[in-house]
């Protein structure tokens, strides 16, 4: 019995250490495992934040390209403003010199009458005053750029001769003197009373594209929107159309 105790003592004491040493290689096992799949996890963890990173730099990138693109158009914009500004400028310069070769010449042609020249030449002298004036105001915006100087003359012309058939021409100017001093509240002033008491004249269009400029300037955006839509409905084919629809693009780039 005794014997048969010290058997299984010593065959215990003989396995024990082979126990011991497949415990400790199971125990390594799951150590190695957890170690993989925690460096597979970080590495996947790193790629993602790497495409996140790569993502975020994509984004910026865009968003400057975006930018630059929105600055390009936004100058190509003002530039046609300006290339259309001077194309008015100069046709309303030729339309001027017309309406003053033409009343220069209508003394010429009348009838002499004789009864009557004692009462012509009064009028004659008359309209030519007046178009000097008007002349002379148009010249210091044009000529000399001198848009304060030129407001003074426009305002002093107009209240000589309100009912003069160059008022509607002279209130237009004076708003576009204002409008270039960035005195927008007296410019829309301006252009409305010319829409107002001379609609059917052929400043009207330009009168009412500029209203809806010196509405967005004053930051009057949705009147201004709403007055550049008009614009497009009343003269479609007006070359203020154009300008009505550049501006709106703008706008909305802007955004």
């Amino acid at each position: 019995m005794k014997h048969a105790g010290l058997l299984l003592t010593m065959s215990l004491m003989t396995a024990w250490p082979a126990l011991a040493q497949s415990q400790r290689t199971s125990l390594a096992d799951r150590v190695l495992a957890l170690e993989q799949k925690n460096a597979s996890q970080s590495q996947t963890a790193g790629q993602a934040n790497v495409e996140l990173l790569n993502r975020s730099v994509q984004m910026q990138d865009e968003i400057r390209s975006l930018r630059a693109t929105i600055e390009q158009l936004q100058n190509e914009l003002e530039q046609a403003r300006q290339r259309n500004r001077e194309q008015y400028i100069d046709m309303e310069s030729r339309v001027s010199a017309l309406e003053q070769s033409v009343t220069a010449v209508k003394p010429a042609i009348t009838p002499a009458v004789t009864p009557h020249a004692a009462t012509t030449k009064p009028v004659a002298s008359a309209v030519s005053a007046e178009n000097a004036e008007y002349q002379t105001a148009y010249q210091r915006l044009i000529k000399q750029g001198d848009a304060a100087g030129a407001a003074q003359l426009f305002q002093d012309f107009l209240q000589r001769y309100p009912d003069s058939a160059l008022a509607p021409n002279a209130w237009y100017w004076l708003g576009e003197s204002y409008y270039i001093n960035r005195e927008f509240t007296l410019a829309l002033k301006s252009f409305e009373l010319l829409i107002e008491r001379f609609a059917s004249s052929n400043k009207t269009p330009d009168a009412a594209l500029k209203a809806a400029y010196c509405q967005i300037e004053l930051g009057q955006s949705a009147e201004g929107r709403q007055q550049l839509q008009q614009v497009i409905a009343r003269y479609p084919t007006h070359p203020v159309a154009e300008l009505a629809r550049s501006r709106l693009r703008g706008l909305n780039l802007g955004q």
